[in-house]
């Protein structure tokens, strides 16, 4: 089979520097997985940093603008938090993402990392699940001026500081008054990241096809503060009344510092991220198999 993809970036993990060992068995699985593309026909080019944090110099590399603009598939290498990072950037470009797992979970990198010699071939040919993920832009506002904008593909969360007590914030809905939570945090997560730490805190599971958004107190004071399901298409505003040392974390890769007054609105991006996924992929499937809800039954 022939592939349908003519220029393919390979994108491996390049946010943090990673141990030796690691970076030796993921340069070597790079090596590898773009042998096999191009041997299916595929032009690989290298993810510029992911070459420069692995020390692989025997592709071409190129930045990612240039992966958006020149590619027309991108290859994830590596766990969910790579998938994140690169998904942000490259979401406004339309290319759409092959993810191989090579990480723990794999939520959204499914592909084993011993099965894409099986798996990725018919893909390539035009074989696969298209699934569509909506992207939340964040702003972070300081009397009247955005400090700090954002993309976050899983959450939003507002956070109190590792050493102080409790933050009381002030959320609403669309200009509504909601509620004033005192807690750890709260959480705003998409369905994709409702798998993630929302789902830690004790928040429900959102189907990906789903519209919504779930807000998630943590630990709140008030246990009649729960999880509630909303739609994706208005504006959350989140407002730290009181606290010290709270930040806001889009995605757990960018960091804001607030100060008292400090609003945080949360509304749906006009992008969204293509993932393709092996024919007949399920998420169902997914869920089965990363939480283990097949264990000791039939």
């Amino acid at each position: 089979m022939k592939s349908i993809f003519r220029q393919v970036a390979v994108i491996g993990k390049y946010h943090a520097a990673v141990a030796p060992a690691v970076a030796a068995a993921t340069r070597t699985a790079l090596e590898e997985i773009s042998q096999f593309l191009a041997s299916q026909g595929c032009q690989v080019v290298l993810e510029r940093d992911t070459a420069a944090v692995i020390g692989l110099t025997s592709l071409p590399t190129a930045d990612v603008a240039a992966i958006g603009t020149q590619c027309d598939l991108g290859l994830v290498v590596g766990g969910d938090g790579t998938m994140l990072g690169i998904g942000r950037q490259l979401a406004r470009h339309g290319v759409p993402l092959i993810g191989i797992n090579q990480g723990r979970l794999g939520f959204i990198t499914d592909i084993p990392l011993d099965q894409y010699r099986a798996v990725l071939p018919p893909m390539l040919a035009g074989e696969y699940e298209e699934d569509q993920r909506t992207l939340m832009h964040a702003r972070v506002v300081r009397d009247g001026q955005v400090v700090l904008e954002a993309l976050a593909m899983n959450d939003v969360v507002v956070n109190r500081g590792a050493t102080s007590g409790m933050v009381e914030l002030r959320v609403e809905v669309d200009g509504h008054f909601v509620a004033s939570q005192r807690a750890d945090g709260l959480i705003v997560a998409s369905p994709t990241g409702s798998t993630a730490y929302a789902l830690s805190a004790g928040g429900p599971l959102l189907h990906p096809s789903n519209e919504s958004w779930v807000l998630v107190p943590i630990a709140p004071h008030t246990l009649s503060n729960r999880p509630i399901v909303l739609p994706n298409q208005g504006e959350v505003t989140i407002e730290l009344v009181a606290g010290r040392d709270a930040s806001a974390n889009f995605d757990m890769q960018s960091l804001a510092s607030l100060l008292h007054g400090d609003r945080i609105s949360v509304r749906r991006s006009q992008h969204k991220v293509r993932f393709l996924h092996p024919r007949g992929w399920s998420y169902f499937d997914t869920l089965r198999m990363k939480l283990h809800w097949n264990e000791g039954g039939s």
